[in-house]
């Protein structure tokens, strides 16, 4: 789908907190369907395909998406609709019929869900290897839950007051985490554990809370994990990421929310205290930020002190157009947010309805930042976020008559990979770094024996 989008041209004025109207957050869910009023003008043959691919995948979203981030005139076509609400090729036809075919015959519910659970195991529900490689190990060999720690620097945690969102994308990549099933989920309640680990690992500067959408606990919460970090024993721990939806999916969460005050105090002491607080806001269209609510909290935000980071995939049916990718940088740096990473979109879940060839995300990503300024320039792709680590395509190039993606790491689970150039053999189909080959006759890449290595070693003491 190629999508018209005017050139941005005129100045973007950003509403004051007091000119946002309150709202009240309402949620729908599957069992809600019924509830959400475009949707009683959509066919019964449509919404039924929604229940079907809801019972597989996640689906939940909020008043706010619906009432002001949607154009329904458009649909289905409206990039907001599509990064939200459930359709039908996001299933293979024999998952969608297997599931479609039980609904029919009236089977009763633990047997659809039985059937769900076979057909979400089919579609790599834990992706890179994050489950057996990046989660780390307590001196007793015990795996620590809650924490990966894949490259050295950098610590993620998943606190379990934050493993759901506002809304979900229909194309996430920890899609698993929502569906319900604690054998796929990584969560930890314990700040304890964390602050634990993190004085035993000095080489870790960043810190990055994820999800879910850690923006959905309550302050409290959030402060309970932070405040003991401005303790000098974490001196080291230079960097707070907090990985958020929330300026797109729910912008009053830092305006008008019962204790958006407290947080906005909460990141202006952690700024002040000397720490680098960075928002990694996750934009998929420019049309995100564009609502007053959308842009007070922006403001707002950056008030503090924090910076805000952009960063999303490349997504068929969503932004997979030049022009999109161009005017939403653009828009991110006239509102002081820096684009970040461009990302490809991951091999799991709905991957087959959304995911682009590498050939042409590294064609979109250089004609998108042909048309920007130094500034917006920033963002870093192609990127994939694979297990050996985030491998960059870095261009299409003929060398000795042959024809090749030009590759790096961007990060790597040894350090020394880091920005060292490989090849290989240009695919016009390949999707993913398991895709491709050599080129140029190799028979392995660089870095595979150690990677192997490195593998062997982490899921045997998995096994």
């Amino acid at each position: 789908m190629r999508q018209q989008t005017p050139t941005l041209a005129r100045s973007w004025p950003i509403a004051r907190v007091d000119e946002v109207e309150d709202r009240p957050f309402r949620v729908f869910t599957q069992r809600d369907l019924d509830r959400i009023e475009p949707l009683t003008r959509m066919s019964e043959e449509a919404r039924f395909e929604m229940k079907v691919v809801s019972t597989v995948l996640p689906f939940r979203v909020n008043q706010y998406v619906v009432d002001e981030l949607i154009d329904w005139d458009r649909v289905p076509d409206d990039p907001i609709y599509q990064l939200t609400f459930p359709q039908r090729g996001m299933l293979t036809d024999a998952h969608f019929e297997r599931i479609a075919q039980l609904y029919r015959n009236g089977a009763d519910k633990a047997v659809i869900e039985a059937a769900a659970h076979e057909v979400r195991l089919e579609l790599n529900p834990h992706p890179a290897d994050q489950m057996e490689m990046n989660m780390p190990r307590d001196a007793e060999g015990n795996r620590i839950e809650g924490i990966q720690h894949k490259y050295r620097e950098t610590v993620l945690f998943f606190p379990s007051q934050g493993q759901t969102c506002h809304s979900y994308c229909t194309f996430c990549f920890r899609w698993a985490q929502f569906v319900g099933d604690k054998t796929l989920r990584i969560a930890a309640s314990e700040a304890r554990m964390l602050h634990g680990y993190l004085r035993e690992h000095h080489e870790v500067t960043d810190l990055l809370f994820t999800g879910g959408d850690p923006m959905v606990m309550k302050t409290k919460h959030l402060q309970g994990y932070l405040e003991p970090l401005l303790a000098p024993e974490f001196d080291h721990i230079q960097t707070v990421r907090i990985g958020t939806k929330a300026l797109s999916f729910w912008p009053h969460r830092f305006l008008g929310a019962s204790d958006a005050d407290e947080l906005i105090d909460l990141l202006e002491r952690m700024v002040k205290a000397g720490k680098h607080v960075a928002l990694m806001a996750h934009y998929n269209h420019w049309r995100e930020m564009e609502t007053p609510a959308a842009r007070a909290a922006i403001r707002r935000i950056r008030s503090t002190g924090a910076v805000i980071r952009a960063q999303g995939p490349l997504i068929k049916h969503i932004n997979d157009d030049p022009a999109v990718w161009a005017r939403m940088w653009k828009t991110q740096v006239s509102l002081g947010i820096i684009p970040y990473y461009f990302f490809v979109e991951r091999d799991t879940g709905a991957r087959n309805y959304f995911e682009v060839p590498l050939a042409r995300a590294w064609e979109i990503y250089r004609e998108a930042i042909q048309q920007v300024s130094g500034l917006a320039r920033t963002a870093r792709g192609p990127s994939m976020s694979a297990s050996p680590g985030k491998v960059e395509v870095q261009g299409v190039s003929e060398i000795n008559g042959e024809k090749v993606f030009v590759l790096r790491f961007i990060q790597g689970r040894n350090p020394d990979w880091v920005q060292r150039p490989f090849f290989a053999k240009y695919d016009d189909q390949a999707t993913w770094l398991h895709h491709l080959k050599p080129a140029f006759g190799e028979e392995k890449w660089f870095w595979e024996d150690e990677y192997n290595a490195i593998r062997d070693d982490k899921v045997g003491a998995e096994a």
